[in-house]
């Protein structure tokens, strides 16, 4: 069996980021070697594979976290952090509800078979089409602002015997006033007084916010400043159940420590254009998911009262949208390399199949830091350096005509040469990262995807139908 190599640490100029691997993800990189050469071979590269199974490991982790707490709790997967039909599938198949943000989202969270009134369906921007699916599945609907609100009156009058809609109101948190999403405090109350008015067509059920970034102190605030809208809905007779705080629980994708010296420790001298990125995500966490969960229902307000007692005296659901962290380490991203090239400087450029486009992180003027895994070809044999070369720095390069078609420009350092038809394996690509931006620039085809059972050898074509659907509507 050919060995895996890990870029390593050399000296102040060589820093590693090893990524954490799920036991199952480093079982296929260690023992089915062959396997992912072959399914590069028969699907070609970049080649993305689900292991939807290790959802359930995360689910269970959150779950953990909030029965500690002893309150009620309602998981919604976001369906918009990954294009993968079996994790929508495996999601469902665990009993949670799915947020959606299209209607082909909602289609094929139906085609997984979800329930109607186990979707979600968050954004700012639903068209009348989008809102009579919805209404007709029973879905809940979050409404992010009062012309929203108007819509969805205006659409239940003209339609005969509709069902009510379900709905919750996504509040514009003080932390968040220059935000586009949600709805201020200012116009709050006028749309609880319009629901109370249009009753007969409206069957509200609390409220909904959504916040960037990963600190737990936002969502707290944000938790407190929605308990007196509570009050006021619940004093025009309106009844609430269920507090939704979004997203945003953190994933760590590599080892806080060796994040944090990083950091310290890098310049521009580690990037090929010597630019230092302005910005990462947190791929260092202190904490995971469930210690986020933790930290947030333990929270204390003005009263001495926690989150998690406030949720069980008021008998409120806590509605939690995870994408990123029921997702990860579900899934990684296989390249094949077609040429290393030296370059002036010293450095190299390792060219691999496939573009920047299907690992996102450069378009956003950042990195996604975490190294690549060297996987040898077994007709290239154990290559080691030569003895005048102890190690090569690389960044990775797309195969377009476009300078800034880099995967990464960071300078990683390999201890082993790489060599074409050798593999660069990603791991933990899941969440956004492996299909925000894919597309068929040359005309190359759109990355495959696959998926695996728990065996790690039984393989599925992992495609979303109404995805395919669509396409074939286009064209």
């Amino acid at each position: 069996m050919t060995h895996i190599s890990r870029p390593g640490l050399l000296s102040a100029n060589d820093l590693s980021l090893p990524p954490i691997l799920h036991p199952r993800i480093s079982s296929l990189l260690e023992y089915h070697q062959d396997n992912l050469f072959n399914w590069v071979q028969q699907y070609g590269s970049p080649l993305n594979i689900v292991v939807p199974s290790i959802l359930n490991d995360n689910l269970a982790k959150l779950h953990a976290a909030i029965t500690q707490y002893s309150v009620g709790a309602k998981i919604f997967y976001a369906a918009k952090v990954n294009k993968s039909q079996s994790l929508v599938g495996e999601a469902v198949k665990a009993g949670l509800g799915v947020d959606v943000s299209s209607r082909y989202e909602l289609r094929d969270a139906l085609d997984a078979g979800c329930a109607g009134r186990e979707i979600c369906a968050s954004g700012p921007a639903k068209t009348p089409e989008f809102h009579k699916e919805l209404i007709d599945q029973q879905a809940l609907i979050s409404v992010d602002s009062c012309e929203e609100l108007e819509d969805l009156a205006q659409l239940l009058s003209s339609l005969d015997h509709a069902p009510k809609a379900r709905i919750i109101l996504r509040y514009r948190p003080n932390s968040a006033v220059k935000s586009r999403f949600g709805i201020s405090a200012y116009n709050m109350r006028s749309c609880l007084e319009m629901i109370a008015r249009h009753a007969a067509g409206f069957a509200f059920e609390g409220f909904h916010f959504h916040l960037g970034g990963y600190a737990p102190e936002t969502r707290i605030a944000a938790f407190w400043e929605l308990t007196q809208w509570v009050e006021a809905a619940r004093d025009l007779g309106l009844a609430v159940s269920l507090i939704d705080i979004g997203g945003g629980l953190p994933v760590r994708y590599v080892d806080a420590e060796t994040y944090d010296a990083f950091l310290a420790r890098q310049d521009a001298e580690h990037y090929r254009n010597a630019m230092l990125p302005g910005s990462f995500y947190p791929y260092g966490h202190k904490m995971d998911a469930a210690g986020w969960l933790e930290t947030f229902l333990s929270a204390k307000g003005e009263t001495d009262q926690t989150i998690a007692g406030y949720l069980q005296n008021q008998a409120i659901t806590l509605g939690i949208e995870p994408g990123r962290s029921l997702a990860d380490q579900t899934a990684i991203s296989v390249f094949r390399i077609s040429r290393v090239k030296e370059l002036e400087g010293g450095h190299h450029v390792i060219f691999v199949e496939g573009s920047s486009f299907s690992a996102c992180e450069t378009w956003f003027a950042s990195e996604f830091l975490i190294d690549p895994i060297l996987i040898p070809s077994q007709q290239n044999g154990h290559h080691q350096t030569s003895p005048d070369q102890t190690s090569i720095r690389a960044y990775l390069a797309g195969h377009s005509c476009l300078e800034e078609d880099v995967v990464s420009n960071r300078l990683i350092t390999f201890f082993t040469v790489p060599k074409r038809g050798d593999l660069l394996v990603y791991g933990n690509t899941a969440g956004y990262q492996m299909d925000l931006l894919e597309n068929e620039f040359h005309r190359v085809p759109m990355p495959r995807r696959i998926s695996l059972d728990a065996d790690l050898t039984t393989v599925h074509a992992d495609i979303a139908v109404n995805a395919v659907n669509a396409k074939g509507a286009q064209q």
